[in-house]
């Protein structure tokens, strides 16, 4: 059967960025023909036994509760279940002194799907036939931002500018405000912080600015904060969650151990959850209340928060510490290759200046030696020009074993300094 797609049925039948990269290396690995590869691709996070024990338990507590009908078996408000809102606002207005009240918070399907909210809620077409983009303002950003919109050329990204500390080998992307341009033509704004995939975090200056811009337009601000405090907590650097006035803050409770059961949350303006949350209706009723409930119970008791700050973090910490010793070792110190500042997430995040091939090109040898990763030029959704910073990245994901991290930054400096050097 081959039916006739829509404009909107041909835009989100496609995969976009990581997600078609993934269909690769799904073939990679199933035509592997005995080759053992490292794969360093992936963004699931890694099942520490702790966090599963944690979720173990909640669930007995939900089983033996007599809420177990009530959650699993009832149809629930489109806003979320009211003791897991309840919960996170009792922990944020003692946490971060605010005065949340009920109306400020959304529970959604993960927060993927908060961005598909506000991005076709606030972006695209007016009813006057206006333009209003959707602005990533720092860009590489998640690449899921660049399916989230109905109108594709809606989204629109910001080349940053680049801090480079070239005697470390570091650096550090930066917004650069003299080239971001929130004005009526913007419907909302969203980044990520900590960022997938560099493990980039604004300063709270950063953000304030970008917040300041917007409010001029009254045009919402979405910070996705799928790996910030206070949970998963997955910050390397001090930050601090910023609230109120434009911003909605959006949380995610995949990275701390529940990504199978697709749990966002978004805290904001009562007027802009509202129409989220009329969206949300209309799309699904409302989000899964299984893991809301044991979600309730976890953050109730503080251990989600305890778990995230001494389990979570400290273990992906240690791997980027794997990556960054192992790198320093082993890649040359005349060879232009350049470690993004390890500041959150799941991922590294490594800049080779002036490659001389492509990222896919050198994602494609590096198989050929038992490495995956993913290529960098998958990040840059919204980014319209043609960057050649663009191709000369990779994303390398924090979830193998020690053994398997250093091994595999081994054998991808080698390969670097030969793809440099040339044949002998």
């Amino acid at each position: 059967m081959n039916p006739a797609l829509t404009q909107f049925g041909a835009q989100m039948s496609h995969l976009t960025g990581v997600r078609a990269i993934m269909k690769d290396i799904i073939e990679t690995l199933k035509a592997g023909s005995g080759q053992e590869f490292i794969n360093l691709s992936a963004g699931n996070p890694v099942i520490l036994p702790e966090v599963e024990e944690l979720w173990r338990d909640c669930t007995a507590q939900l089983l033996a509760g007599p809420e177990y009908g009530e959650v699993v078996c009832r149809y629930g408000s489109s806003q979320g279940y009211q003791p897991f809102i309840d919960a996170v606002l009792t922990d944020f207005n003692q946490r971060y002194g605010m005065n949340l009240t009920d109306r400020n918070i959304l529970i959604t399907p993960g927060s993927q799907s908060i961005y598909f909210y506000a991005a076709n809620a606030f972006g695209g077409y007016t009813t006057s036939k206006q333009l209003k983009n959707i602005v990533l303002p720092l860009s590489p950003d998640y690449t899921g931002y660049g399916g989230v919109s109905l109108i594709p050329e809606a989204v629109v990204a910001c080349k940053p500018t680049l801090d480079i500390d070239a005697a470390a080998h570091r650096f550090k992307y930066r917004p650069d405000f003299s080239q971001l341009s929130i004005d009526q033509t913007t419907g909302c704004v969203i980044f990520s912080r900590p960022c997938n995939p560099t493990g980039n975090v604004l300063g709270d200056d950063e953000v304030q600015k970008i917040a300041d811009l917007a409010a001029v337009f009254d045009v919402p601000v979405f910070v996705d904060s799928a790996y910030g405090p206070p949970f998963p907590s997955l910050n390397f650097t001090e930050m601090t969650p910023i609230f109120g006035g434009n911003i909605v803050h959006c949380m995610s409770l995949s990275k701390a151990g529940l990504p199978g059961e697709r749990i966002g949350i978004a805290i904001g303006d009562q007027k802009i959850i509202q129409i989220l949350e009329s969206f949300q209706t209309n799309m699904c009723i409302h989000s899964p209340r299984y893991g809301q409930a044991i979600a309730t119970l976890a953050i109730s008791s503080g251990a989600l928060a305890d778990i995230s700050l001494n389990i979570i973090r400290p273990y992906y910490q240690s791997k980027f510490a794997i990556v960054e010793t192992t790198l320093e070792q082993a890649m040359p110190k005349d060879l232009p290759w350049f470690l993004h500042r390890g500041e959150g997430a799941i991922f590294a995040w490594l800049w080779l200046k002036d490659l001389p091939m492509t990222d896919w090109e050198l994602y494609q040898k590096l198989k050929e030696v038992g490495v995956i990763v993913v290529p960098g030029s998958s990040f840059f959704p919204g980014l319209r020009e043609d960057w050649q910073h663009k191709h000369e990245c990779l994303r390398i994901s924090l979830t193998a074993t020690n053994d398997e991290i250093e091994t595999a930054m081994k054998h991808l400096a080698k390969l670097v300094e030969k793809v440099y050097r040339g044949p002998e």
